[in-house]
């Protein structure tokens, strides 16, 4: 990336904000910053002079939404906090679209504990009623976020629409949809890629009924997305991630990086007002964070090992045999989870699917031992032996 290009064109690395804050940065990274804010030359961070905890933004109690446990969701609470403020998120999708925006543009309409039960899309708003912005961040390439974001979309719009009446003869105007996967994680992804609902069709169409495209965009410091020229906040956002992963590669523990990163912030002026209005509470996501997507990668590589050593000593019908036995079970586990989330028992679910009593109750226990993640349940009933006629 080179990080002295701006806005206006300016040679001397300098990114004019259109107010009293201006931002240089050099080649290292670093950002030198000097504001005011305000009319007194003060830096007004919040109402009453008092640091905000995130879970204010999202009307939780911090001790609620950040539970002392590791928690999946916390990777990208920073991210949604920081975009959750209709300030950053104009300057979001003023980066996106190239169209001016404003903070009084932006109405937040993120999903919280509406689909998978606790799961949520990272970041949902509307922009001028026109635009409706959908998005996730992940560390992660998730090949079914299309489908995914198909029932963000679908939620999204129940919760705008909830007032109107879609029988009537009359169109009802809605606002038109894009939507964003922001990646962050650690293997070689392409700046961009589209990512198709259609693509996960079992019956390839020329011209599909229905598609949904989602944007997948790297916003690693080292792809030199223009994003991160034309938005600060993800920009700072970054390079805060960067940094300490800086500090990791150099040697020091997680926590340690994620306490030295933070620091810098405050020193060089980089993502200095998030940390410094949210507090402690920064560093206790961040170091989940970094644990959690530490323990993803060993069970990842470990995962692969072991697919490999099996391949090798079941052989190619036999490895064929047992991903379309898999494929059934992800399935099953699927359709339960689906019927769980609608409140249906059991016995219920077992007369409906007609499948067998044993395996419904064993996908049962492990839901209520993992919580909604498939993978999650696939691999807890794996552990457990899924077959019915097995302990």
């Amino acid at each position: 990336m080179t990080e002295d290009k701006t806005k206006n064109g300016g040679k001397d690395g300098t990114k004019n904000k259109g107010k009293d804050e201006t931002k240089s940065r050099t080649k290292d990274g670093t950002t030198n910053r000097n504001s005011n804010k305000t009319g007194n030359g003060t830096k007004n961070e919040t109402s009453n002079g008092n640091k905000t905890k995130i879970g204010a933004l999202t009307g939780n109690k911090a001790g609620d939404r950040f539970p002392k446990v590791a928690n999946r969701e916390l990777k990208s609470d920073v991210f949604t906090a920081l975009f959750s403020e209709p300030e950053n998120a104009a300057k979001l999708y003023t980066a996106l679209s190239g169209e001016e925006t404003a903070p009084e543009d932006i109405r937040i309409t993120t999903l919280e504990g509406v689909l998978f039960l606790a799961r949520k899309n990272d970041l949902g708003f509307t922009v001028k009623e026109r635009m409706l912005v959908i998005s996730e961040h992940q560390s992660t390439v998730n090949e079914n976020m299309p489908l995914r974001s198909m029932l963000y979309y679908g939620r999204t719009m129940e919760k705008l629409l909830q007032d109107r009446n879609l029988y009537r003869e009359k169109r009802v105007p809605i606002p038109t949809p894009e939507f964003y996967l922001f990646y962050n994680g650690t293997r070689s992804v392409p700046d961009e890629k589209v990512l198709k609902l259609s693509d996960g069709y079992i019956v390839k169409t020329k011209d599909p009924m229905l598609e949904l495209k989602v944007k997948m965009i790297n916003i690693n410091l080292p792809a030199g997305h223009r994003l991160l020229r034309d938005c600060v906040p993800l920009y700072e956002y970054s390079w805060f991630i960067e940094r300490v992963r800086t500090y990791i590669k150099e040697g020091e523990d997680r926590d340690s990086a994620v306490t030295l990163a933070v620091k810098d912030s405050v020193r060089e002026g980089i993502f200095s007002d998030f940390v410094t209005k949210h507090g402690s509470e920064v560093e206790n996501m961040l170091f989940t964070q970094f644990n959690m997507d530490d323990a993803l990668e060993v069970r990842y590589e470990e995962g692969v090992e072991d697919g490999m050593e099996r391949g090798l000593k079941q052989g190619r019908k036999q490895g064929l045999e047992q991903g379309r036995t898999q494929g059934e079970r992800r399935l099953l586990i699927r359709q339960v989870c689906g019927k769980l989330q609608k409140g249906e028992k059991p016995e219920k679910i077992t007369e409906d699917l007609l499948a067998d009593e044993v395996q419904i109750n064993r996908i049962c226990e492990a839901y209520a031992a993992c919580g909604p993640e498939e993978t999650d349940i696939f691999r807890w009933l794996e552990a457990s032996h899924f077959d019915a006629g097995q302990p």
